[in-house]
């Protein structure tokens, strides 16, 4: 076999379409990522083609991660940026990253708030339903058609 294996994992790393699958990232998402700067320069193959390492599916998740918090590009833009700037910049990044778990945290909680009141909507519903499937009996015990 050439270079390149069955999963799309070349010698140096993921073809796009197998980071794509890999990671859940259309492959245009993944292009905006790279060309944005919210990941560094992908290697590319002696082809042209981008070859995604072990180390870009981990920052794509992470920004995956970041995305999901609700974090706008914006804003992961200045992580990535505090990121690149090194060491001296982690207590800004703690700082951003609790802010986004403040909110999350938050948000479950009025997530767990709205399960909790859908459930005792569905149960109370389900009752009703239950009680229509015995026939009643009106005052004078006749059943009711």
């Amino acid at each position: 076999m050439t270079g390149q294996s069955m999963t799309g994992q070349s010698m140096t790393g993921l073809s796009i379409d197998a980071a794509s699958r890999e990671t859940g990232c259309s492959k245009h998402t993944l292009r905006y990522y790279e060309r944005e700067g919210l990941l560094a320069p992908v290697e590319k193959a002696s082809s042209g083609h981008r070859r995604y390492s072990e180390a870009d599916l981990g920052w794509i998740r992470f920004l995956q991660l970041l995305r999901a918090t609700g974090m706008p590009i914006r804003e992961m833009k200045a992580f990535v940026a505090l990121t690149v700037a090194g060491d001296h910049t982690i207590a800004d990044r703690v700082t951003v990253l609790a802010h986004y778990r403040e909110a999350l945290v938050a948000r479950m909680a009025s997530d767990q708030e709205h399960l909790e009141r859908l459930n005792f909507k569905l149960e109370y519903y389900r009752g009703v339903l239950a009680a229509e499937d015995v026939i009643p009996e009106d005052i004078t015990g006749n059943v009711r058609a």
